[in-house]
């Protein structure tokens, strides 16, 4: 199976894709990682990498599929893939598409996970962790059992991510939304898209997700 995931940050895309990833035997192909994997390889392409993401450059489509097509090969995509950050634009998906093709293989199921943006951000921005150990907790959903205390280490002291904000994940919610909004007719109209409700408990999630597999 080759699946793309579709969903804003917070959005449960890594929950479900690791989870996918166990139960099928499927590749988790996150652009990210493989980008600072090939960039860290003794490669001309690896340099090449580097050089871009050492100078605040954006890595260019025409590089990412060659990423890609390079990754998918790897004998851990025998059974398939997840791709989890990729396509972000309608470009990318067209591009994605064509590789695809010329490599004789094609998408099997495109699934969105649906979400209702102000609870998001409420989900999100409540988060804080423990400055010591990196135990998570939240204001609503998961408080220390003694104030200002962590239950796993007793450190008294917890951060905030500054990409947790409440304005910084509305604003990124807008972007995911603004550049994400023509994939969806896109492979609405190719006949695999699929959506399940995101903001459901995490095991609902997965029923959704195996039913649209099939499996």
């Amino acid at each position: 199976m080759k699946i793309i995931l579709l969903g804003p940050p917070g959005s449960g895309k890594g929950t479900q894709a690791a989870f996918l990833q166990k139960e099928f035997g499927l590749a988790k192909l996150s652009t990210g990682d493989m980008l600072r994997a090939a960039a860290s390889a003794d490669t001309d392409f690896g340099r090449q990498l580097k050089s871009l993401m050492a100078s605040g450059k954006l890595v260019d489509d025409e590089l990412m599929i060659a990423l890609i097509r390079d990754r998918i090969e790897h004998d851990d995509c025998v059974n398939g893939f997840i791709l989890d950050g990729f396509p972000r634009t309608l470009a990318q998906a067209e591009a994605l598409d064509i590789m695809l093709r010329e490599e004789g293989k094609s998408l099997d199921h495109v699934i969105e996970l649906e979400v209702d943006d102000a609870i998001l951000v409420g989900r999100i921005s409540g988060r804080f962790a423990c400055a010591k150990c990196g135990e998570g907790y939240h204001d609503d959903y998961k408080r220390p059992q003694k104030g200002g205390v962590c239950d796993n280490c007793g450190a008294g002291e917890f951060t905030r991510r500054d990409d947790d904000r409440a304005d910084t994940v509305a604003k990124r919610l807008e972007a995911y939304h603004l550049q994400t909004a023509p994939l969806l007719p896109f492979y609405d109209g190719v006949g695999i898209l699929a959506s399940v409700d995101g903001m459901a408990e995490m095991e609902e999630v997965r029923t959704q997700i195996k039913a649209i597999l099939g499996k």
